[in-house]
């Protein structure tokens, strides 16, 4: 057991106003934990902002306190570039652990250390970073964002807020097979054929929309990325001035105008990941937390972007609904 940990217990025993300033000063200087975290989206961005809030709750709750036995250094960017460069500056701090916000942080942290350890708090392929999903090994675990059996779950409410959909396109990024075939094995049920679409750039994203969006009864579903994220204006946009029925897979794709979202609740993943990094920073290896599924799924409805489509929602949709945007 660390001093700092035999230091915590001792001060947990005392009690009464006296003796918080001796408690302060025992949680200072080489008691201070050091926790990193990498996100992939500029921190201005109300995304980053939502769930970093929750993952710091949720270490308050734990007994974290920043300025008195955790500090927390924090790097966000949506370039890519920048990313490795604030990676390697992460790393070079020596935290005992990092946070990263997604699977493209995670793969860049992943190349950065090999011996900090990781907690993912949202990814679309563990499997990538881990030897396997009960027993993680290495320096890395945390929480996936995916779980395959609900990818259906996209047709399905794409089809039941618009029954006239008989095509759509996937948008995904490129290099992640598995959502794809998840969503083509549903796809003769709901009657719906299913055509991919790889986002890479800009002009990539607009040409094959536009070229998709030409043929009727077409829609599209836009699965869980980084590029989903970054992209999200674009993608919009595009399904509004095409006329297309879109399913994204977070919330935030709501509030910004898209039609439907269904996808774990991620201030839920957030929260889980600052219990992992709880038990890290207590003793606990990251090779033996097992990854974690997402527990809890969110539907959100923009009602007034239905109406601009001229759809209208069925009371059943409605009732499950967990947000809905007028």
């Amino acid at each position: 057991m660390s001093i700092c940990l035999r230091r915590r217990e001792f001060i947990a025993t005392l009690g009464g106003a006296a003796a918080w300033p001796l408690a302060a000063r025992a949680q200072q200087g080489d008691c201070v934990q050091r926790i990193g975290v990498l996100m992939p989206i500029p921190a201005e961005d109300q995304n980053v902002r939502d769930r970093l809030a929750a993952f710091r709750q949720a270490l308050q709750a734990h007994g974290w306190m920043e300025g008195l036995n955790v500090e927390i250094d924090t790097r966000a960017t949506g370039d890519r570039e920048l990313l490795h460069q604030y990676a390697a500056e992460l790393v070079a701090l020596a935290p005992d652990v990092i946070l990263a916000g997604s699977g493209l942080a995670t793969e860049v942290l992943q190349q950065a250390t090999h011996t900090v350890p990781i907690v993912f708090a949202s990814t679309v392929d563990p499997a990538r970073y881990v030897k396997s999903l009960s027993r993680p090994g290495g320096n890395i675990t945390g929480f996936s964002n995916i779980e395959f059996d609900f990818t259906g779950k996209y047709l399905e409410l794409l089809k039941e807020i618009s029954p006239v959909t008989t095509r759509a396109a996937v948008l995904r990024p490129p290099g992640f097979p598995s959502q794809l075939a998840a969503i083509k094995a549903a796809a003769p049920s709901f009657h719906i054929e299913v055509s991919p679409i790889e986002m890479g750039s800009v002009a990539e994203i607009q040409r094959a929309i536009v070229k998709f969006a030409a043929e009727p009864n077409s829609g599209l579903i836009v699965t869980a990325s980084f590029l989903a994220t970054i992209h999200s204006k674009l993608i919009i946009d595009l399904a509004a001035h095409h006329r297309l029925p879109a399913v994204y897979p977070n919330r935030f794709h709501v509030v910004a105008g898209g039609l439907a979202s269904y996808g774990p609740a991620f201030l839920d993943q957030f929260r889980g990941a600052a219990d992992y990094v709880d038990r890290i920073l207590k003793g606990a290896k990251p090779g033996d937390l097992p990854v974690q599924t997402p527990s809890r799924f969110e539907l959100a409805l923009n009602l007034k972007t239905a109406r601009t489509l001229g759809l209208s929602v069925s009371r059943i949709v409605l009732l499950r609904a967990d947000e809905v945007i007028e």
